[in-house]
């Protein structure tokens, strides 16, 4: 289920607010003692992420949902957790977990003992989540607030991402975005498709800048900038690698790239979905937008359809 976004928390008692928290959203199922992570896309992610291999022994069966968060400066930062998000060597997803643990931040209960749960009210699952008494080392049941205007003050004081509302008589309607649940985001961060990439200054084997595009509302994306904060070392080198495969002789936006942009690129298809985060848009582009990760929990078609790392 996703949030619907809006400029300021609603109000009212009929609403719940939680901290919106910036990570990749995950299911986590237990059944007969062992546990299987998915991702939105229902991506298997069991071995990424070690740590919460715990789960299997809280309960003989039970869905939750959360989100996966990892911490930068002791805040949470997807750009963090991205290192670890296409881990499949259960050796280095161990050595990660070493180095860079994650907290999974469980907020739903969606099945418990059997019984499908996702036509009970919000109010109800959450009652019965915060009775299962779900408290490790790598997870936690956030609390929930009446206040949402006040935890969007603090969450803005304290550096967080923003902020979720959930009616409490809502239903969980898994894949819908639904008015149901009101997301508040601090900073504007988008999942974008990249279509392109230029070398970095005096080296035609380093990734620069990755030039980035938006739906274009007709199936297409169009081109929305040039990214290159963020992707020095490490990280634009793994980008690097995703790219290279997919090039292609000619522009993918639906719109003319300026020449200022355009020359010297290297055009591939746009499959690659990263996030970045914009102070805003000036005219058709982002303005000052930075890499945060590469979203291997998304498609070009999530793109299209509005899905990205402000959905909480």
């Amino acid at each position: 289920m996703l949030a619907t976004g809006a400029a300021s928390p609603p109000t009212g008692a009929q609403w719940a607010h939680e901290v919106k928290w910036d990570g990749m959203r995950v299911l986590a199922e237990v059944h007969d003692g062992a546990v299987r992570l998915t991702s939105r896309t229902e991506r298997d992610v069991t071995v990424a992420f070690p740590e919460l291999r715990g789960l299997a022994d809280t309960y003989d069966d039970l869905v939750l949902d959360g989100e996966v968060i990892a911490l930068e400066n002791g805040r949470p930062s997807f750009h963090a957790l991205s290192e670890r998000l296409h881990v499949a060597d259960p050796r280095k997803a161990r050595r990660w977990a070493a180095e860079r643990p994650v907290t999974y931040m469980v907020f739903d209960l969606l099945r418990l003992f059997g019984q499908d749960l996702t036509a009970q009210p919000w109010s109800g699952r959450r009652q019965l989540l915060e009775s299962l008494e779900l408290g490790g080392s790598s997870w936690q049941v956030p609390a929930v607030y009446d206040d949402g205007a006040q935890l969007l003050a603090a969450t803005r004081a304290q550096g967080l991402e923003g902020v979720v509302s959930k009616l409490r008589s809502s239903r969980y309607l898994a894949g819908a975005r639904s008015a149901d649940w009101v997301k508040v985001a601090h900073r504007p961060s988008v999942s974008v498709v990249v279509g392109g990439w230029r070398p970095q200054t005096g080296s035609a084997s380093v990734l620069g800048a990755v030039l980035v595009g938006i739906p274009d509302g007709d199936g297409g994306f169009r081109f929305a900038g040039r990214v290159g904060s963020g992707l020095v070392g490490a990280a634009g080198a793994r980008l690097l690698e995703l790219l290279t495969p997919l090039a292609r002789e000619s522009s993918p936006f639906s719109n003319e790239v300026p020449a200022i942009d355009a020359d010297g690129t290297n055009w591939v298809e746009p499959r690659v979905v990263i996030d970045v985060a914009s102070l805003a848009t000036t005219g058709e582009r982002l303005r000052q937008p930075s890499f945060q990760g590469v979203r291997t929990d998304l498609d070009s078609d999530d793109v299209r359809e509005g899905i990205g790392t402000t959905d909480g």
